[in-house]
């Protein structure tokens, strides 16, 4: 899964909450520090994967596999309803997982100012 998201123009990793918590961020050259579409770290000695979305597609995928895609974990109470978390042991089938990191990506670039989403297609986007 961070193969795919760093594959991604203008996706980096960052660790910005704890060393073993990894964060991929979506960022432009113009931009000073990039925002979080995807992050990956182990809760209760299970590695998972929380993905930003649109607050509809979270509770479709919610709804989809309930009680494997939950309510983003750590997130704020105003953000958790925009991010799902699952485990990353095959509970969500690869190419759905694929398709939520797609979502992901694509939803915070969308809430990037039109100039910085032209930079992101200058970086092989098209």
């Amino acid at each position: 899964m961070l193969g795919h998201c760093l594959a991604m123009p203008g996706a980096y990793l960052d660790h910005p909450f704890h060393p073993e918590h990894t964060a991929v961020r979506l960022k432009t050259p113009s931009m000073d520090k990039g925002r979080i579409f995807a992050e990956v770290f182990t809760l209760r000695g299970v590695d998972v994967a929380t993905l930003r979305c649109e607050h509809d597609a979270a509770l479709t995928y919610r709804d989809m596999y309930p009680g494997v895609v939950v309510r983003g974990y750590h997130c704020p109470p105003a953000e958790a309803r925009y991010a799902n978390t699952m485990p990353l042991d095959g509970g969500v089938p690869d190419g759905h997982l694929i398709e939520m990191t797609d979502e992901a990506y694509d939803f915070i670039r969308a809430k990037l100012p039109r100039y910085r989403q032209a930079e992101l297609a200058g970086l092989g986007d098209g």
